[in-house]
């Protein structure tokens, strides 16, 4: 069995908690733009009590410091419920995943505006340039993702995003708080010979403050390095498709040469407008087509990004079907050299996992996780007694091929901006091509 990653465990033991909350939220009437917006007025709260502390409070008066805590956490569970606001209630929309993702920058700039101020009015100097670079990195974590996505790579991967943040500074803001009201704000620690203070109860803020600044920036490295690999490698593959494509066009033209004769100054004309038809070619005409895949059932891609995510028959070590799991599914990631990759589990759990459940024939039903509408079934073939995947293709039965779908920009992972689906298969037994377009 595979190892669900703690963040994950966290995330949906959380879920579990807010979701009656939520539920509440959409009967009042509050939109996830609503919730988004009461998520920046509560972190322009904690700007607030910062900057009070900052000009009222005296150094070891770090009361300040665990109230804003406190608020932090509060106002990063709205982080968490207008997100579930927006599933829940079937809310979803492009301009509230942008309206999201704004505020969001827009929440931590402010929470780390409170921080500096409150540091350096407090004379902690040193500890004020970390909370600034941390406030650097953590920009740069989203802002490398956020642009490396829009070049259609997935940049996900590191330490310290944003919900991590968020609890860091929350957490110890509270325990930093909480410490000086039992054993004062200005106690220090000292190590036997040595003549200054080594601690003092506003380490238990600060020093977290700088291991967030260490390690926003190199998670944003690290994304920076992982998205430039990929984006060399597809840009190397794109590289040697053009030039595949100028020979075809060079060998074509060459050949019309040769065999039409003499161009005739209106058909130079007729001739130049050609190319800009191929501005209508569909773009998962040119897409790759996976091969090689013996035991292959059906692939999907999308216009995000050539990635492939292909469905296979998942065989024991017998050869026989796995009735367990009868199907595996796992990227071919073009434009990294058409490496294998697995899917992640929250790929997996959310979006392109299958789920099946077998039936009284000994067929299965399945379908993909993110949309439980398109049913598909795992069967033997009566022809050759091979399993194949079948659906409805124009209200006929086909064995199916590809699944292609068309993503504009403006979408987020969890609610993208889907044009169609478009399903594309053959009739088993006279082997006409069926393609049927959908919106979901």
């Amino acid at each position: 069995m595979e190892k669900v990653p703690l963040r994950i465990k966290l995330q949906k033991g959380i879920y579990v908690v807010i979701d009656p909350f939520v539920k509440l939220l959409i009967r009042l009437g509050l939109t996830p733009n609503a919730v988004t917006m009461i998520g920046f007025l509560l972190n322009i709260g904690v700007t607030f009590i910062f900057i009070e502390g900052g000009e009222k409070g005296h150094r070891g008066d770090l009361s300040y410091v665990g109230w804003a805590g406190a608020l932090i956490l509060f106002a990063g569970l709205f982080d968490m419920l207008d997100g579930q606001v927006a599933r829940l209630g079937n809310m979803s929309s492009s301009f509230g995943a942008l309206f999201d993702s704004v505020l969001d920058r827009y929440s931590e700039l402010v929470m780390f505006f409170g921080i500096c101020y409150y540091l350096v009015a407090q004379h902690y100097f040193l500890s004020s340039i970390f909370a600034f670079v941390a406030m650097i990195g953590s920009m740069m974590v989203s802002y490398t993702r956020a642009r490396a996505e829009g070049l259609g790579i997935q940049c996900k991967d590191g330490l310290m995003q944003r919900p991590e943040r968020i609890i860091t500074i929350g957490i110890t803001a509270i325990a930093c708080g909480v410490t000086a009201h039992y054993i004062g704000g200005d106690h220090k620690w000292y190590i036997p010979g040595i003549k200054f203070h080594v601690l003092e109860t506003m380490s238990i803020f600060t020093i977290p403050i700088a291991i967030l600044a260490v390690l926003t920036n190199i998670t944003a490295m690290k994304r920076l390095a992982d998205a430039g690999k990929a984006l060399q490698a597809r840009d190397a593959a794109k590289n040697g498709s053009v030039q595949k494509t100028a020979l075809v066009a060079a060998l074509l033209f060459t050949s019309a040469t040769l065999f039409a004769g003499p161009v005739k100054k209106a058909d130079a004309v007729s001739h130049a407008a050609i190319p800009a038809a191929v501005a209508f070619i569909d773009p998962q005409d040119t897409f790759p087509v996976p091969s090689g895949i013996p035991n292959q059932l059906f692939y999907l891609q999308r216009t995000s990004n050539t990635n492939t995510i292909v469905v296979e028959l998942n065989l024991n070590s017998k050869g026989q079907l796995d009735e367990s799991d009868p199907v595996h599914v796992f990227w071919i990631r073009y434009p990294e050299g058409g490496m294998k990759k697995e899917l992640s589990y929250i790929q997996r759990v959310f979006a392109y996992g299958i789920k099946t459940r077998k039936q009284d024939d000994g067929s299965y039903e399945m379908h993909f996780v993110s949309y439980k509408k398109q049913k598909l079934y795992l069967r033997k073939s009566p022809r050759d007694n091979k399993y194949r995947v079948y659906t409805t293709i124009n209200q006929k039965t086909a064995v199916l091929n590809r699944i292609f779908i068309r993503i504009d920009p403006g979408g987020s992972f969890w609610s993208p901006n889907v044009i169609y689906m478009e399903l594309k298969g053959h009739e088993e037994g006279t082997g006409k091509e069926l393609m049927e377009r959908m919106k979901p």
